[in-house]
């Protein structure tokens, strides 16, 4: 009989109609990426059925991390790659969420950087890979015209199309983060 009580948990929990969470993580330096952040999350919320959680890195709480189901990672770019508190939070993931990893989670990045040519694929591409190390099933995003993209970015200071590309991106990654099982 305990064995079918959380499996009843669970049941219950789907009917009521839980919101899916959705944790925005993000260092930031200048304000940009948490510019980007804020966005991120302004297009998640436009997804009914989840809940969005924004937060600087060093505020996020283990439980927040586990309860989570779909993470969402914004760095800035240093030396063409994540920062090294984006790599501390990535080391983290998988301590917390023990053996099972990020398996039935969504994840997703998003960067800022001083100019194009400062490595914002190399950093997107150095955090997605760390994500499918983890087992999560990794989101991108879609840009203007269509395109697929590794996730948004902003060059510079947080222009306004930067910004809808990030809210577009949350709101993508929110309808994905919600079809899963």
């Amino acid at each position: 009989m305990r064995r079918g009580i959380p499996i009843l948990l669970i049941l219950a929990a789907a009917l009521r109609g839980e919101p899916r969470r959705i944790l925005v993580a993000f260092h930031s330096e200048t304000g940009n990426t948490a510019a980007l952040a804020t966005a991120v999350g302004e297009g998640a919320m436009r997804v009914e059925g989840v809940s969005v959680a924004v937060r600087p890195m060093q505020e996020v709480r283990d439980g927040e991390i586990r309860a989570a189901d779909g993470i969402v990672l914004g760095t800035p770019v240093h030396w063409q790659t994540l920062s090294a508190a984006a790599k501390s939070f990535l080391d983290r993931l998988g301590r917390v969420l023990g053996p099972s990893y990020g398996e039935g989670k969504t994840g997703g990045v998003f960067v800022t950087s001083g100019s194009p040519s400062n490595g914002a694929d190399l950093a997107r591409l150095d955090v997605i890979a760390s994500l499918l190390s983890l087992r999560f099933v990794v989101i991108g995003g879609v840009i203007e015209g269509g395109y697929g993209s590794l996730g948004p970015q902003a060059f510079g200071s947080v222009t306004p199309a930067a910004r809808e590309d990030a809210r577009r991106f949350g709101e993508r990654f929110a309808r994905f983060t919600l079809r899963m099982p």
